[in-house]
């Protein structure tokens, strides 16, 4: 082997938009949102932290297309299809949403802080507004109605994600629950007995059982306008 053949640097890894989106996700679900810089997403791909410049100009960019990967991740056929209730796709999308987004509970600031404006989250938005307005909302109360149950979702999400730590699984639900009622029965009635006579119920409120029951009311109030307006 000559001198030239040994000092031949091997092949350069071939980088993507997608591959650097995927490497920081996975980064910020091992290690946290403060482990998610370029340098940090450089080293987890095994590339000098200039090469990724290439691809996005700074962490920012990086971020909002992590959320616009993880808003965008749906099916927009199923969201759009006729054969189906305007109500139950309307569901069936909230709790989409809110499954894959607490599989990634270090993601919520994140998202919480970045413009949904990539073009996965602007398809699923515009998916959004056609479904909505099939409840006979005009233009107007439609895109009201469309950040209303996105704001529903992600505010849900946040307070759950608040209560779990974000590299580690989540506890299950119902243990959650009797940590929750032991505090809330540590609450003296004498002082709050509005509060303690609801201990049972507000113990559950970051559940799956009150998400739903809260995304009925949100979903119901979209069909009360359009159906006021033609009263």
């Amino acid at each position: 082997m000559t001198t030239a053949q040994r000092g031949r640097p091997g092949p350069r890894r071939t980088l993507t938009d997608e591959a650097i989106v995927t490497a920081a996700l996975e980064l910020l679900d091992r290690r946290g949102a403060d482990a998610v810089s370029i340098r940090g997403i450089a080293a987890e791909l095994g590339v000098a932290p200039n090469a990724l410049y290439t691809y996005f100009p700074d962490k920012a960019a990086v971020l909002r297309a992590v959320a616009d990967r993880l808003i965008g991740e749906y099916d927009l056929g199923a969201l759009a299809n006729p054969a189906r209730p305007w109500r139950q796709r309307l569901h069936d999308l909230a709790l989409s949403l809110r499954s894959r987004l607490l599989d990634h509970p270090g993601a919520t600031a994140m998202l919480l802080g970045a413009p949904m404006d990539g073009p996965r989250a602007l398809a699923l938005g515009e998916a959004l507004l056609a479904v909505v307005g099939e409840a006979g909302l005009d233009e107007r109360d439609a895109a009201r109605a469309s950040y209303l149950l996105i704001v529903y979702v992600l505010g849900s999400i946040a307070l759950e994600a608040a209560e779990v730590e974000p590299t580690r699984p989540a506890p299950p639900e119902a243990q959650r629950v009797a940590a929750r009622k032991a505090a809330f029965d540590a609450v003296p009635a004498t002082t709050y007995p509005l509060t303690a006579a609801s201990a049972d119920v507000m113990s559950r409120y970051i559940t799956t059982e009150q998400f739903r029951w809260g995304l009925d009311r949100v979903i119901d109030g979209f069909a009360g306008p359009a159906a006021a307006a033609h009263q």
